[in-house]
């Protein structure tokens, strides 16, 4: 089969029949009904999509909209939610998943993208062809590819894209980042993937029950968290080698949950701190055998594989914050990678890499003449750790940055947690500025 989104072939012909949950967490996006609508506009058969959308709407929102976009081509099941009394993304999503009902696929969405003709189609035609090489479950995700509604259809990426590492950040959450994968075009099967993007996920059905959203997860951590249990359930990730769909990243003006809700930051501290306890970081990382059964739970890892067989597939060791170089090299993981040698030697050969961004809002540096920036990472003694100095050129560029914030950006390996931060400006005409302080 060949189509506009890219090649898939196979032998022999196989079923794509089979009902789609479609979840999909809205929060005052104007975008919803757009993306409802090409979603049933590009599918093979609409009338197999079961949408289920938590509508944590505003007042300038319109439930008839929704429902006209769908236009009576699909199920609509609409969880309607006024935006004040939404508890966020993982809560909504987790509210969706109640209400599966036994379809043969899930596709997790957010409420902005486009799609590729015949998108169901090929999302089923890549599960079974999976299944039919022995994977017993697998499941697609990626960062999708960028569109800008603005300039649609022509800003629309034409590569599909993978996760790659980018860091671990202070509160111990991994963050990704897209890259293209590089060999898509001569590919004829998904790409295995190490982690799991809440934008995009399309597997079996059972997923929904087997993987619920803890409903007290806030937003960062849900897609490293999502990874580990979804391979400790015993679902195999990866990422489509052809163009499914597009997601739209920046979403510029519009309103966030968390410029809504000012408690917030305390959800997000309380949901970083069930993530590192569930992959046992930091203060978590020599828990007794107790806690660490406490880590199954409705929301915890699975019984198919331990924690340790995900580390080991993909690369990445959570009590030292680090990864191998397979994984800052960006390569295609394998099914049995680190399994000839003990877990201590996988750990030990992990790279623990740290990757920080220091964000100084321009009030705070307000010369023109800079020549230099003194800076340093501190351990929890107030240590150096690292020092790495920018010159006139990095300073320019980071004031001209138009976000209005200079984005001083390092990365050097270390086993010991930076716990703080200093960027100490050096002028020309008048020398030491006041120093700036953060912590980690």
């Amino acid at each position: 089969m060949r189509t506009r989104a890219g090649r898939f072939a196979r032998a022999a012909p196989i079923s794509t029949t089979g009902d789609i949950f479609v979840q999909i967490a809205s929060y005052r996006d104007p975008q919803l009904p757009v993306t409802l609508r090409d979603a049933i506009e590009q599918a093979s058969d609409p009338a197999r999509l079961h949408f289920c959308i938590a509508w944590q709407h505003g007042d300038d929102e319109r439930k008839e909209d929704v429902a006209a976009a769908v236009g009576g081509k699909g199920r609509l099941t609409l969880l309607d939610i006024p935006h004040g009394e939404s508890r966020g993304a993982c809560w909504a999503r987790h509210q969706l998943q109640q209400h599966y009902q036994g379809e043969a696929y899930t596709l997790q969405l957010d409420s902005h993208h486009r799609f590729v003709p015949g998108w169901d189609d090929l999302c089923v035609r890549m599960i079974e062809d999976l299944r039919a090489d022995g994977v017993a479950k697998p499941l697609l995700t990626a960062y999708l590819p960028s569109f800008d509604p603005d300039h649609d259809p022509e800003a629309r990426v034409q590569v599909p894209w993978h996760l790659a590492f980018d860091r671990f950040i202070p509160e111990g959450a991994v963050f990704f980042m897209p890259a293209a994968i590089p060999d898509w075009q001569a590919r004829t099967r998904p790409m295995r993937a190490r982690f799991y993007s809440a934008h995009f996920a399309f597997t079996l059905g059972s997923f929904a029950r087997e993987v619920q959203h803890n409903p007290a997860f806030y937003f960062h951590g849900e897609e490293i968290s999502l990874a580990v249990r979804a391979y400790t359930h015993g679902y195999d990730l990866f990422h489509p080698h052809c163009l499914i769909a597009w997601h739209e990243y920046t979403r510029k003006g519009r309103t966030k949950h968390w410029d809504d809700h000012a408690t917030w930051g305390a959800a997000n501290v309380s949901s970083h701190a069930e993530n590192r306890r569930l992959l046992g970081m930091d203060e978590f990382a020599d828990q007794p055998a107790a806690v660490t059964d406490a880590q199954r739970g409705p929301y915890g890892l699975g019984s198919a594989r331990p924690l340790e067989a995900y580390e080991r597939y993909a690369g990445i060791c959570f009590r030292r914050r680090a990864v191998t170089q397979a994984v800052l090299d960006r390569t295609e993981p394998g099914p049995a990678d680190n399994s000839g040698v003990s877990y201590a030697s996988f750990a030990a050969s992990c790279v623990p890499r740290f990757r920080h961004c220091i964000d100084v809002a321009l009030p705070r540096v307000p010369l023109d003449d800079y020549d230099s920036w003194l800076v340093v990472f501190k351990d929890a003694a107030g240590e150096d750790l690292f020092r790495q100095d920018a010159d006139a050129e990095e300073i320019a560029r980071m004031k001209a940055d138009p976000d209005g914030y200079c984005k001083v950006w390092r990365s050097f390996d270390t086993d010991v947690q930076p716990r703080s931060w200093l960027v100490w400006p050096h002028s020309a005409a008048h020398g030491w500025c006041p120093p700036l302080h953060g912590t980690l």
